[in-house]
């Protein structure tokens, strides 16, 4: 694993090895924040944490470039945590474990945290390198970013000091990001008295998982199966055929993250185990048949005898859930008619937990027009409001217009022409950044999204493209030495 640091460029691989040696799963990132706040102080750099958690460092320029426009690095520090369901990994208290596996750097049965560790790591390779030239450079490294958004949301204005804001969180090394959607979460709760199951009753697990999961905004377009509304098909059949009742539902655990596993236990009469045994069976078959070409490594549906729970979901509230988790729209709404390749709207059917009392299910709905994110909300209200369930939403933010004319992005587009002899895309994505909330605090930033290669962000197969790291550190320096002068 310590042949990572020797990766090129080793600036930043050392960091990023370093960081993945500090637990930092979203809303525990004390052990994170303290990290960056003491390697800015080994640098000499300033270095503070902001009322809102997040990390501000800042560089002075290079000796005769004080008159060039100030540079904002921006990238954010928490991590999605999710492992394999062998995994017996704690993410606030262990490191990750990542390797090489031929041209990627994978992680050992978690996420390897380069959504958007190596963001961070090119930041600290900046701050520590005393040969580069530039203006004067901020950086801003926001917290929990995974969760909501809540670093940039919270960022103090007056903070920032520059005119240039590179955000180092995009995915597709040679694209440029200038563009992205807004997104809201829509989270629908339901208290209930809960009813005493029939101890004459059996009781059964089942669990769909094995599936890839993703990225809610990169990879929604690609039709990947989510683990609860597959779930709710075999649930549904077992309650209509078998006598089956409800006792809790387990779903997804991340917002942003298509959810890759759900169990529920339900209760039934012995003598109808035998049927609901070969629902689960005939469902499998189904699912591995209608995903053969999306979920090639097979979608595992399963059945186990359980203990039995002491209670279960009321019936007439149990058929309103299943009925909602049913209708609730899950994947694209809508593209882009100018760009019909580019997702416009959609929703992930992301969180469901059911207990023994409360129902709470959490959806991220995602759209580049505001009138289309609040056409997606209302037609997530009227699901679960007509279940009886309270729909709020929270963690709001817009979409981030394109500015095509952008002098930052023709800077970046012409050092990479010049660079490595090829264009440079031009490309809005689906996927929310911090750019329209930071943004909405400083609108004359003149802001551009771009990273090295990553796959299946928010995964246990997260992985980095070693071969674009190394350009990408290029382009960077080039950028900050070729910034141009203020007024120019």
């Amino acid at each position: 694993m310590n042949d990572i640091q020797n990766l090129k460029p080793q600036c930043v691989w050392k960091n990023f090895y370093a960081l993945t040696q500090v637990p930092r799963p979203s809303g525990h990132l004390e052990k994170i924040q303290q990290f960056l706040l003491d390697f800015g102080k080994q640098c000499g750099i300033y270095a503070v944490k902001d009322p809102a958690g997040n990390i501000h460092f800042r560089k002075p320029a290079t000796p005769g470039m004080e008159n060039r426009k100030g540079i904002i690095l921006q990238a954010h520090m928490d991590m999605v945590p999710q492992k394999t369901p062998e995994s017996t990994h704690n993410f606030e208290t262990d490191p990750i474990e990542p390797w090489i596996d031929g041209e990627w750097v994978k992680a050992k049965g978690t996420t390897l945290g380069a959504d958007n560790g190596l963001g961070v790591a090119s930041i600290m390779a900046i701050m520590e390198d005393k040969t580069l030239k530039h203006g004067p450079i901020d950086a801003l490294i926001t917290r929990d970013e995974e969760t909501g958004m809540f670093g940039a949301n919270e960022l103090p204005e007056g903070e920032l000091q520059g005119d240039i804001l590179l955000n180092l969180d995009s995915e597709h090394w040679g694209k440029f990001v200038i563009g992205s959607a807004g997104g809201i979460d829509v989270t629908a709760t339901l208290d209930y008295k809960p009813v005493d199951t029939d101890p004459a009753d059996a009781a059964l697990s089942i669990c769909v998982q094995g599936l890839r999961g993703g990225h809610s905004g990169l990879e929604i377009n690609e039709g990947r199966g989510n683990a609860n509304k597959l779930l709710v098909q075999v649930v549904r059949q077992a309650i209509e055929d078998c006598e089956a009742r409800l006792c809790s539902w387990n779903g997804g655990n991340m917002r942003n993250a298509i959810p890759f596993k759900a169990e529920a236990v339900i209760t039934l009469p012995k003598e109808n185990v035998a049927a609901v045994k070969e629902i689960v069976a005939e469902w499998k078959e189904v699912f591995n048949d209608e995903f053969k070409l999306i979920e090639p490594q097979g979608i595992d549906v399963s059945c186990q005898e359980t203990e039995a729970p002491k209670t279960q979901v009321p019936e007439e509230i149990q058929d309103n859930l299943i009925d909602a988790i049913f209708a609730c729209h899950d994947g694209v709404i809508r593209f882009i008619p100018a760009y019909p390749n580019v997702v416009e709207t959609s929703s992930n059917l992301a969180i469901i937990n059911i207990d023994d009392s409360h129902a709470n299910i959490k959806i991220l709905a995602r759209s580049s027009r505001e009138d289309m994110k609040g056409y997606v909300v209302s037609m997530l209200e009227s699901c679960f409001s007509m279940a009886g369930m309270k729909v709020e939403t929270a963690g709001s933010y817009g979409g981030w217009d394109p500015n095509p004319d952008s002098e930052a992005l023709h800077l970046l587009l012409r050092e990479y022409k010049e660079l490595f002899g090829e264009d440079g895309i031009i490309q809005v994505d689906h996927a929310g950044l911090e750019c329209s909330v930071i943004l909405g605090k400083y609108p004359w930033l003149d802001v551009v999204s771009l990273g090295p290669t990553m796959k299946s962000p928010h995964t246990t197969t997260e992985r980095a493209l070693i071969a674009t790291v190394e350009p990408f550190w290029q382009l960077l320096k080039k950028t900050l030495e070729d910034v141009p002068v203020k007024g120019e």
